[in-house]
């Protein structure tokens, strides 16, 4: 295994809960959707989902585009990462929402249609933090980074029903 190989790491767990979970409690909160069960649910995602995937998506890209100094390799390095935080990543995240607040009768696939109106609104803020995450940051904080940019997004992503019609 090659030594810079993200696989997973305890630091990245730790902070995929606190931050994923932080967000999305924040979110809950805002909504006066609170529940213990979504809390937890979605700091074990942060811990173990996405802290799995991110940063190993992130190391694929550094493979992938190694030259970070011309604006073909920024854009394509933008454009990887809005890859992967794609509707179908976004009507994932909803789903895992309405598993762990118990809300079965919403888990349909319209949840894929609210990923799909969400990711299209917030492409133009989606590329510029994924720009600076993916071309202004070392590999280190970029998961830390896209995490954080993520908790501000749970937000957008809990409105999501309530902005793009209810699932």
């Amino acid at each position: 295994m090659n030594n810079d190989y993200p696989g997973y790491r305890f630091s990245n767990a730790l902070r995929g809960m606190l931050i994923y979970g932080s967000g999305d409690t924040a979110a809950a909160l805002i909504l006066g959707e609170f529940s213990l069960v979504r809390m937890i649910g979605m700091a074990l995602v942060g811990a173990v989902v996405y802290a799995i995937e991110v940063p190993n998506w992130f190391h694929w890209i550094d493979k992938r585009v190694q030259d970070r100094c011309d604006w073909r390799s920024a854009l394509q390095r933008t454009g990887l990462a809005l890859l992967y935080f794609n509707p179908v990543w976004i009507a994932r995240h909803l789903l895992f929402i309405q598993l762990f607040s118990a809300n079965w009768q919403q888990i349909d696939w319209s949840l894929l249609s609210l990923g799909c109106y969400a990711f299209l609104a917030n492409i133009p803020i989606a590329a510029i933090a994924n720009y600076l995450i993916q071309n202004r940051l070392s590999f280190r904080w970029r998961f830390t980074a896209s995490a954080l940019f993520s908790a501000c997004m749970a937000l957008y992503y809990a409105l999501a029903p309530h902005l793009f019609g209810s699932t």
